[in-house]
């Protein structure tokens, strides 16, 4: 979460995956890195106990919520 609002704060989109049982934490550190409301992609829990082919399953499901997050910020540019 950390590296995704730092990312943003340079003007690079970004992006932040966690697990389920990790939402309060991520809600919390999108307040205490100063973008309150900062989206990001809830995944399933658990993923270290994946195999490969699971882990890509899961990737691909986020997918399109990753993209729709992504293109909905506004352009600065």
């Amino acid at each position: 979460m950390y590296d995704s609002i730092e990312l943003e704060k340079l003007g690079i989109p970004a992006i932040a995956i966690c697990t389920e049982p990790f939402e309060s934490g991520a809600k919390a550190m999108t307040e205490l890195g100063g973008i309150p409301g900062y989206p990001f992609v809830l995944i399933e829990h658990p993923i270290g106990s994946l195999t490969p082919e699971e882990l890509h399953e899961r990737a691909m499901n986020a997918a399109p919520q990753i993209l729709a997050s992504l293109l909905a910020r506004p352009n600065e540019g």
